[in-house]
């Protein structure tokens, strides 16, 4: 029995097939699929019948008492029968006796294969098979077929869309890119702002110690040579509070003291972040760029987070300082961000937030010096399915509003591109994450043993 049935969802012809439902993981079900299939036994003159009333059907699959065989093309089978004499031996005799003539190796594949993937599988094939039809995969013992150029036609639209959605992603990345260079602007600006009344207030607490030490000597000189006081400085040392004004000035004066030299930190720190349009690299100290982005961040870090520090020897990096501080940021604000979320869900009381920050000195295989910076958190851990989409662009598992999908495909282009480095991580949800930063080492740098930075 002979049919040719169209699958419901491929009722329209394949040359007015709608690619612009296509999208970059559509399968081969998206396509128009023939589903023309004959047994064997018949004779030759029907399928010669059924391609002469179809003229776009690519083949037909060919059975044997229900049981899939083999497929024959319509280029295969027309060229054959053109040949002197072949109507006349084959069209009344059965289409097995002609598939030993025109059978070759079949491209088979499944039904829920990508486009993309099929189109460069039958790309792949001998040039004599180039447009011979796919068979196509639907279930057990049932079959069709695709048409070659259909699938090439598809395959470019998917290459259209993806080159727009590049665009696309280029775009966005560069107005991301250029409202950090303008936050950065904004920030050093206002960080050279604040600098100068610090420096102010930092320079005049040292004089101001020494004013008060100076007038405490002359008090207690004064004290000594006047003997017994008046009833009017007794009642006004009374009311002063003379005697814990002495003990807790210097205590005051300290804290101020240290304050001034902590936003002073802060401030320093801000310039180095801000330098997001550096021009050429600077020679750090890598430990200065993790201990500022870690001051930055220390209003959030105050909410019970534990912040490990294991620092190695590490000699001076050639780095663009400012880029390499936005990574760090990124890399502690995301382990900040699912620390805090884990410990919302959290209900075992004894478990701590922790970051571990680990600096080493490594050797690559070809022996060159390389510096590892690991970021570890004890968090939630990433799936097995979105570690696989970690560095794309728009890519986030944050909430609307929270996640841009930029910080870590920005972070992987400033280490791998224009650092040179390679950007590593490692996660098991429920456990944790480690990301590792690996920086190489200018040949002119001095051996750690020349510096320490612990």
């Amino acid at each position: 029995m002979l049919t040719l049935t169209m699958t419901p969802h491929l009722s329209v012809p394949s040359t007015h097939f709608d690619f612009k439902t296509l999208t970059l993981d559509s399968t081969l079900s998206a396509l128009f699929l023939y589903d023309a299939e004959i047994e064997d036994t018949h004779p030759v003159i029907e399928v010669a019948g059924l391609f002469d009333n179809y003229p776009i059907l690519p083949g037909i699959i060919l059975k044997h008492q229900g049981k899939f065989v083999g497929m024959v093309s319509r280029r295969r089978f027309l060229e054959r029968m053109s040949r002197p004499y072949a109507r006349e031996l084959f069209l009344q005799r059965p289409i097995q006796s002609l598939y030993g003539f025109i059978q070759t190796e079949l491209a088979i594949v499944p039904i829920d294969t990508c486009i993309v993937k099929a189109a460069q599988l039958s790309l792949k094939r001998p040039h004599e098979l180039l447009y011979e039809p796919l068979v196509v995969e639907m279930g057990e013992e049932a079959y069709c077929l695709v048409d070659v150029h259909q699938l090439l036609v598809a395959q470019s639209q998917i290459h259209k869309l993806t080159s727009r959605l590049l665009d696309q992603s280029n775009y966005a990345q560069q107005v991301q890119t250029e409202k950090m260079v303008s936050l950065g602007r904004m920030v050093a600006g206002v960080a050279h702002e604040i600098r100068n009344p610090i420096n102010s207030v930092s320079g005049n607490i040292d004089f101001l110690i020494n004013y008060f030490n100076g007038l405490v000597q002359l008090l207690d000189c004064y004290n000594q040579e006047l003997g017994e006081k008046s009833e009017q400085i007794k009642e006004l040392e009374e009311e002063i509070d003379l005697e814990f004004v002495l003990e807790d000035m210097p205590r005051l004066l300290k804290s101020m003291q240290l304050g001034s030299q902590r936003l002073t930190q802060i401030v320093n720190s801000l310039r180095n972040f801000a330098r997001m349009d550096d021009r050429k690299k600077q020679v750090m100290d890598i430990h200065e760029c993790i201990d500022g982005t870690l001051l930055i961040l220390d209003n959030r870090l105050k909410q019970g987070i534990r912040v490990l520090k294991d620092y190695d020897q590490i000699p001076l990096l050639e780095c663009y300082s400012g880029q390499l501080s936005q990574v760090f940021m990124n890399l502690l604000a995301n382990a900040i961000d699912v620390l805090m979320e884990k410990k919302e869900k959290e209900a075992d009381k004894d478990w701590e937030p922790q970051i571990q920050i680990v600096t080493r000195l490594v050797n690559s295989v070809q022996g060159e010096r390389r510096v590892s910076v690991k970021i570890i958190d004890n968090g939630l851990g990433i799936s097995e399915e979105n570690q696989t989409k970690l560095f794309q662009t728009f890519f986030t598992t944050k909430p609307l509003g929270k996640g841009t999908g930029f910080g870590l495909p920005i972070s992987y282009q400033i280490v791998t591109e224009k650092h040179q480095g390679e950007l590593k991580f490692k996660s098991q949800e429920g456990v944790g994450t480690e990301f590792e930063v690996i920086l190489p080492i200018p040949a002119s740098a001095p051996h750690p043993d020349l510096k320490g930075n612990n």
